[in-house]
């Protein structure tokens, strides 16, 4: 079992920024990728950003294009954390955002998530 924690959430005005943080527990050794998804009010989960963990695939990383050029992801393998820089919050970015894991490489589908945090950008 893989435990994940988010953190760093908040209140933010259009503009500005926040950084999100996921810290990983338990058997993290054979975890390949950790993402980050959000969810809307009244809409679906959607992917927002995903880098590989182990240190040596490089730390490769994939963006959904509303993010690209506004979120930056790092890992810290030594705090088993990855963070997600959010820059030039926009009000559409509002959501839980979740934190999920997985021992595949960018995978459709992960297998452990965490409880989620709240990003509320008002406009």
């Amino acid at each position: 079992q893989v435990q994940l924690v988010e953190s760093g959430g908040g209140l933010v005005q259009a503009g500005g920024s926040l950084r999100l943080s996921c810290a990983a527990s338990g058997r993290t050794f054979n975890t390949y990728t950790m993402g980050w998804f959000r969810q809307a009010p009244g809409k679906e989960r959607e992917f927002v950003a995903a880098i590989t963990w182990n240190t040596w695939s490089g730390g490769n990383t994939l963006y959904a294009d509303s993010v690209k050029g506004r979120f930056t992801l790092s890992r810290d393998n030594a705090k088993n954390t990855v963070y997600l820089q959010m820059n030039s919050l926009k009000h559409e970015d509002t959501a839980v955002y979740y934190c999920a894991s997985s021992p595949a490489k960018f995978p459709r589908e992960y297998d452990y998530w965490g409880q989620g945090t709240q990003v509320t950008v008002s406009s």
